[in-house]
């Protein structure tokens, strides 16, 4: 409990997803391939993003803290993702299944958790430090749509991801990114 508490409140070696620079870095955003992976994932239904990012948070941790069907403690891994989708109030929030798991996860029992298998995808990202609010994620996300479409780059539109990598006790040098999919 304590390496997983140190982990996910101190942010320290956590793994993340594969991926590659798939074009010159842009002073506003930066295109990468990412490839094929696992992660476990819930939907939130009916609450205000801020609220939904912290439920589905804890249902996720409690996976990673053995209520899966190994009984098993698995790493915390960065970025914690959730699911934008225009109109829609539903929010799915979902952590990366750790290398050592990917061929192989528990599986959650608790019905709202689910592992999902997210194909390889080029993903337009764009970063930022501070404090992540649900309205922050909003602007930064609308800024990179807005580069995107003036660059005539093809994107879906219709959602987007935002990626956190810190823990709410991190103070400095934090790091937030909105991401969407090329088309």
């Amino acid at each position: 409990m304590i390496k997983s508490f140190k982990q996910t409140f101190l942010s320290l070696d956590l793994q993340s997803p594969r991926w590659s620079s798939a074009e010159t870095m842009a002073k506003d955003y930066e295109l990468r391939q990412y490839e094929t992976a696992k992660w476990v994932s819930t939907v939130i239904r009916g609450e205000t993003q801020k609220e939904a990012m912290r439920q589905g948070f804890w249902k996720l941790f409690r996976y990673i803290q053995g209520k899966n069907d190994k009984e098993m403690k698995i790493d915390m891994t960065v970025p914690v993702t959730c699911l934008i989708k225009s109109g829609c109030a539903d929010f799915k929030i979902s952590f990366f299944v750790p290398f050592e798991h990917q061929d192989s996860p528990p599986q959650p029992t608790d019905s709202d958790v689910f592992l999902e298998e997210r194909k390889a995808a080029a993903i337009f990202v764009r970063s930022f430090g501070g404090f992540a609010s649900p309205e922050k994620y909003a602007e930064e996300a609308e800024v990179l749509a807005r580069i995107l479409r003036n660059r005539g780059q093809p994107f879906h539109e219709d959602f987007f991801y935002t990626a956190g990598y810190d823990s709410p006790f991190k103070l400095f040098n934090r790091h937030n990114e909105v991401w969407y999919f090329k088309k």
